[in-house]
Order: structure tokens, then C-alpha cells, then sequence
């Protein structure tokens, strides 16, 4: 143990604690942001094992509200789909051809191709937003 009877050592201190502010170190600079990098990918890892924990839970389920929720989505979907590309158009234009009348309306196509695309997984763009750190402009 040394003693500073000068007190040049609690000048030093202090100095190097200013200088630190104004210069930082960059060794403890990308120590923080390998720190901060690895907290992100813990978290998101811990995020997706919950989701597949839930998601072996709702597969394990014979509640066919619970297990069949997404299938009726995707067949709600298709089966807008095949209304509006196959049956519409070709009952339409056979209609029409004999009475001179169009009896089947248009579907909101927008809205069915968001929600089976969403369905399907085309969620690629929130792995980007992640990935370039964007997601925090909301």
C-alpha cells in the first residue's frame, strides 16, 4: 500500500477520468457493443424457443380450436383464392354470355393474398428490420 502525500495520484485519477470521457477506449468500446450484440442474440434465441415451445404445445393438442385454427385460415384463404381466379370469372362469363348479367361479386383480393402470405411465412422482412436494428424507428 502506498500512500500520496504529494496528491499528484488523485490528479492523475482524475485527469484520466476526464480524459476518458472525452477519448474513450476503444478496446471498451467494442467490448460494450459485442456485449450489447450478445444480449440481442440471447434474447431473440430465448424468444424462439419460447415460440416453439408453444407451438409444440398447440401441435400436441386435440382441441380443434386450438389445433385447427391455422389450417381453417388456410383454407379460408384458398378458398377465396380459387372463388375469385376459377370459379368467378368462368361462372361469370357463362352467365353472362346467356342472360347478359354478372351475379357474382368481387373479393377483396388484397386482404386474402396479406393474409395467406403472412400465413405462409413471408414475415422475412422482420428478421431484415432485426437484422439492420430499424425495428426501433416505430
Amino acid at each position: 500500500m502506498s500512500v500520496d502525500i504529494t496528491g499528484l495520484g488523485a490528479i492523475a485519477s482524475a485527469a484520466k477520468g476526464i480524459a476518458d470521457k472525452f477519448w474513450p477506449d476503444k478496446t471498451e468500446i467494442e467490448k460494450a457493443k459485442i456485449a450489447a450484440d450478445l444480449q440481442d442474440t440471447m434474447n431473440s434465441y430465448n424468444l424462439a424457443a419460447g415460440q416453439i415451445d408453444i407451438n409444440k404445445i398447440e401441435a400436441a393438442s386435440t382441441n380443434w380450436f386450438v389445433a385447427g385454427w391455422r389450417p381453417a385460415v388456410g383454407w379460408t384463404c384458398a378458398g377465396g383464392l380459387f372463388y375469385q381466379f376459377l370459379f368467378m370469372p368462368i361462372l361469370n362469363g357463362l352467365i353472362n354470355a346467356i342472360w347478359h348479367i354478372t351475379p357474382f361479386i368481387s373479393l377483396d383480393i388484397a386482404t386474402l393474398v396479406v393474409c395467406l402470405g403472412n400465413l405462409l411465412g413471408i414475415g422475412a422482412l422482420r428478421t431484415y428490420e432485426k437484422k439492420t436494428g430499424s425495428e426501433a424507428n416505430r
